[in-house]
């Protein structure tokens, strides 16, 4: 598929999409006879990927590292368990502290609701 296509499948601007390249974290996007960019499946479902970690606020440093790793092959499968499971426990930490913040302001709604706050 091209940018366009590509840009469209995994909403992400093609300006993105050219950065993502720039710094590494798309590599060896093939490009057809007139050197357009050719986007693969496998692009695809890296970029969605990307996109889950930095949607669970992974920080693109560390993403980065993760694309590092992975291109090294099957030698990092263990750094890699380790990276994204450091991940892991900083996202539930996260989701308890918004659980915190949820319940405080309930909290305040059901004053209000009450009656209990002018």
């Amino acid at each position: 598929m091209n940018m366009s296509e590509f840009s469209n499948a995994v909403a992400l601007s093609s300006h993105t999409l050219r950065y993502y390249e720039k710094i590494g974290l798309l590599k060896d996007i093939h490009r057809n006879s007139s050197g357009h960019r050719v986007y693969t499946p496998k692009d695809l479902a890296w970029i969605g990927f990307v996109k889950r970690l930095k949607d669970t606020a992974m920080p693109l440093e560390d993403i980065l590292e993760y694309a590092k790793l992975r291109e090294a092959g099957s030698i990092s499968v263990m750094q890699r368990q380790a990276l994204l499971e450091r991940h892991k426990a900083n996202l539930q930490e996260h989701i308890e502290q918004q659980k915190m913040h949820l319940s405080a302001l309930e909290d305040k709604i059901d004053l209000y609701k009450n009656g209990k706050v002018l």
